[in-house]
């Protein structure tokens, strides 16, 4: 199990469940990324049966799927659920999806999936120190590393500013789009979520992926860090290069 460098990396969001063969060993898709709509309401049952519906789009041969989730996510169990419905919260993703494609599962947050996609084939190669990586979207989900190893689950969309609302609320790009903010509008905010996560971490370098990350020409001037900011090289595909690289990982252990 696991010798194999072809793996099918699976990037689960609230409105798409996306997927394709990635070579592990330089983070290049070997398919054409496919996608299922997230059914709504997305329960285990539905979500299983939209995985699978993935799944027949591909004539994949290997015995290990990776899968970034949309949650707290703990020796395959969700503990969480964002943009899914709550049942998810204590289902174990592996066992659900590993019974449903006969194959061995693992599951991993879908921002720690796509930051360690960047941290082994974008911008933070080779990059000593704390990297941070923040997707910019519906939320604001993030990923830490600490001289290249994953920190799981650090959630910092979650964390509360001064003024007591949740990072994600003040600062994400649904946030900017519901309160009509303009980019240097926005920027002002989401510089005051940058402050908040030097306080904290001291990171050596900040990477933007999500939405935003592709317009980062119309405010990087306008953020005040110590850290170097840059946006994500690998953009759409990063949670599935991402999630294939984890499986990869865990399968040789």
């Amino acid at each position: 199990m696991g010798k194999s460098k072809e793996i099918l990396g699976i990037d689960v969001g609230g409105s798409g469940i996306k997927g394709a063969i990635v070579d592990v060993s330089n983070g290049e898709l070997l398919t054409e990324r496919l996608r299922v709509d997230t059914p709504q309401p997305a329960t285990p049952k539905a979500m299983t049966s939209a995985f699978k519906d993935l799944l027949d789009k591909f004539n994949y041969k290997g015995d290990v799927i990776g899968v970034g989730f949309p949650a707290i996510v703990r020796r395959g169990v969700a503990l969480s659920a964002a943009n899914i419905h709550e049942d998810w919260i204590g289902t174990s993703i592996s066992k659900l999806w590993g019974k449903a494609s006969k194959k061995k599962v693992y599951a991993l947050n879908d921002a720690d999936a796509a930051g360690m996609s960047s941290v082994s084939f974008g911008r933070a190669k080779k990059e000593d120190g704390v990297v941070i990586f923040l997707t910019i979207g519906t939320g604001i989900g993030s990923a830490m590393f600490v001289d290249g190893t994953l920190v799981p689950n650090t959630e910092l969309g979650h964390f509360y500013m001064p003024n007591g609302v949740k990072s994600e609320h003040h600062a994400s790009s649904k946030t900017r789009k519901e309160n009509d903010l303009s980019w240097e509008e926005w920027a002002a905010r989401f510089d005051e979520v940058l402050a908040q996560v030097e306080r904290l971490f001291s990171p050596d370098l900040i990477l933007l992926g999500g939405g935003a990350s592709k317009k980062f020409d119309l405010y990087s001037h306008l953020l005040h860090t110590e850290a170097k900011v840059l946006p994500s090289a690998l953009m759409n595909e990063a949670g599935t290069v991402g999630a294939a690289l984890y499986a990869y990982q865990r399968a040789k252990k």
